[in-house]
């Protein structure tokens, strides 16, 4: 079966907006500027219509790529997780044994990762690092400068 794109209602809401900004505002944008350079004339030499037509195809290729998107995403039941460990959407408050700074994270999918909003993507290494951890436990992850060691402190929806 295909890969389920685990997501929050608010993650999937974004991606239908995304979805409908390219459907319905830059689809019908394109397809004038494709009547609007077809209208100068030759198509053999006209660059506008060859580029407005390459941008059709991109487009296009991305809204299929959104909708596939969308067709494997599922919304996370939270009333079914629970916070005996780091889990998908759980918010994890560690402590990083070297500056002694304590840090709040969520995990979320990578399409919902926003690091300025402590969001961090269950597949980066350090969301990796801190899945199926419990509180007290100890992890080392590898982060391109260096091993840093978190303690988890809490765990909470």
């Amino acid at each position: 079966m295909a890969d389920i794109n685990f997501v929050t209602k608010e993650g999937l809401e974004k991606l239908q907006a995304e979805l409908y900004e390219l459907k319905y505002v830059q689809r019908p944008f394109i397809t004038k500027q494709i009547a609007d350079a077809r209208d100068k004339g030759d198509l053999s030499e006209n660059a506008e219509y060859h580029a407005a037509k390459e941008d059709q195809g991109l487009l296009e290729a991305k809204i299929a790529k959104m909708e596939d998107l969308i067709s494997k995403s599922r919304i996370i039941d939270e009333s079914k997780l629970n916070t005996n460990q780091v889990m998908m959407l759980t918010k994890v408050r560690v402590l990083n044994q070297s500056t002694k700074k304590e840090i709040w994270y969520t995990l979320v999918n990578e399409k919902e990762a926003d690091l300025k909003t402590g969001k961090i993507s269950f597949k980066s290494p350090i969301g990796l690092g801190l899945m199926n951890k419990k509180i007290g436990d100890i992890c080392e992850v590898v982060v391109p400068a260096g091993t840093i060691k978190l303690e988890i402190l809490e765990i909470t929806l």
